[in-house]
């Protein structure tokens, strides 16, 4: 027999069957379900005239369609997250080996300078002392003109 737990679960969907198969029961019979099975048997007996044996039978049936429902329905969505973490995986190598390009270009550029400081030490301290020649005269500028 049916367990008011999956009754509960798929309620909306089983109030719907069963109206649709006894129309006698009016949405104030269905709304004052309380979780007891008996009780919602008995209803529908005392409203349809039904068997109890066919009215479990289609309490069963009915919530074995919404359980298999409601299973499908958590099988899409464990996919999807599936599909979601692929994606993020993807994304975050994709982060992974920009930065590390990144990382590399910036070492080369570093060896580089270092290798041209070596050489010509003089000719980089005049570029640095340029540099901050020109640095100081644009701020200068920026202040002014605030």
């Amino acid at each position: 027999m049916v367990n008011a737990q999956t009754l509960q679960g798929n309620w909306n969907e089983i109030k719907g069957k069963l109206r649709n198969k006894w129309a006698q029961l009016s949405s104030d019979d269905l709304q004052a379900f309380d979780g007891n099975v008996d009780h919602l048997v008995g209803l529908i007996q005392r409203k349809t005239g039904e068997a109890r044996e066919s009215v479990v039978n289609f309490l069963d049936s009915a919530s074995a369609n919404g359980a298999s429902f409601m299973g499908q329905a958590a099988e899409g969505v464990k996919e999807y997250a599936h599909q979601a973490a692929e994606r993020i995986q993807e994304g975050t190598q994709q982060a992974r080996d920009t930065f590390q390009q990144g990382y590399e270009s910036l070492r080369d550029g570093y060896a580089e300078a270092e290798s041209m400081i070596r050489r010509s030490p003089s000719e980089a301290a005049a570029i640095c002392f340029g540099a901050g020649i020109l640095a100081g005269l644009l701020i200068a500028v920026c202040v002014r003109r605030n």
